[in-house]
């Protein structure tokens, strides 16, 4: 009985373990992919659990006329991991679905579109319309620390008080987890002093965590309607309402930003200004340059241009 009661609690604990494999938001999007991918089998009366490579390619086919190149694909990683967890082969790697995607890909192209980084100056823009009041003190923290940080909206609605370390060169943010760093090793952030005090970002997350008066608990937090601070973990959805709130104070077209584009601007503005790729990825945790090289395009396209040093 003990044997059967200990193997009980190891596969739940296996489980879970398991679960915690992949982010919170990632697990969620399996869940729902597979979802569509379910009703859908179900509506032309074919098996979703095992599929047939066909059932699949069908799937992708419909999809493809409305959905974006990623978000498909995300669907067929769903459905593999779905019968592979089942115990079944999984029908996404037979040469017919691949075929398909593979015209899918020709077709509607990979690029994808990504939201306007909020630069320096646009910053600074967002910051002159932040008000003197407790929820405009947690936002001009939190837009400051996401841009000066290179921060993902996940990293910033992580962070606890215990996180932050104020040094006499600046603000040290201990980053527990990441995207890049599922395992938790962390990574340290140097959050340097900013030369106008307006705009420093290490001085507001100081103002903003001296009004929490707190020595523990999350860093950013819901402020209700009378301008209680809640005892509960900002959701990272309410970052981008919060750069779109403020972009559209400064005259910024709100529906081009969103959460990320703090993270965006800090790659762009540093490669404006020359910083090298190793000390951007450095700051923003990106362990691929082909990626960073996706956000800091646009902000290196007139360093070292070859037109402009031909003398038109």
């Amino acid at each position: 009985m003990n044997e059967c009661i200990t193997q009980l609690c190891v596969t739940a604990q296996a489980r879970e373990y398991a679960q915690q494999s992949k982010a919170d938001s990632t697990r969620r999007a399996y869940a729902s992919d597979w979802a569509d991918f379910a009703a859908w089998c179900q509506a032309q009366g074919r098996e979703s659990l095992p599929a047939g490579p066909e059932t699949v390619a069908l799937y992708v086919t419909g999809l493809a006329g409305e959905r974006k190149v990623a978000t498909i694909q995300r669907r067929i990683a769903a459905i593999s991991q779905a019968h592979q967890f089942a115990g079944h082969e999984s029908p996404t790697g037979h040469v017919v679905v691949r075929t398909v995607m593979a015209g899918i890909r020709r077709a509607k192209g990979t690029a994808q579109a990504g939201k306007r980084p909020i630069l320096t100056e646009d910053l600074r823009a967002l910051i002159a319309q932040v008000p003197d009041t407790a929820t405009g003190q947690r936002d001009r923290a939190l837009l400051l620390l996401g841009f000066a940080g290179g921060f993902r909206r996940s990293e910033l609605v992580g962070l606890n008080l215990t996180d932050l370390n104020f040094t006499r060169d600046g603000l040290v943010v201990m980053l527990r987890r990441s995207k890049t760093d599922q395992e938790a090793q962390g990574r340290e952030v140097g959050i340097p002093y900013g030369s106008n005090p307006a705009t420093c970002p290490a001085r507001a997350v100081r103002a903003w965590a001296d009004a929490l008066g707190e020595g523990d608990g999350p860093l950013f937090r819901p402020i209700n309607r009378h301008g209680q601070v809640l005892n509960r973990r900002l959701t990272d959805k309410s970052v981008a309402l919060v750069v779109k709130r403020w972009a559209a104070a400064a005259g910024i077209e709100s529906g081009g930003v969103a959460g990320h584009s703090l993270r965006a601007g800090l790659a762009t503005s540093a490669a404006a200004a020359g910083v090298p790729e190793r000390a951007i990825m450095a700051q923003t945790g990106h362990r691929s340059v082909t990626t960073l090289r996706k956000y800091i395009r646009s902000g290196s396209l007139f360093l070292e241009n070859a037109a402009a040093r031909v003398g038109l």
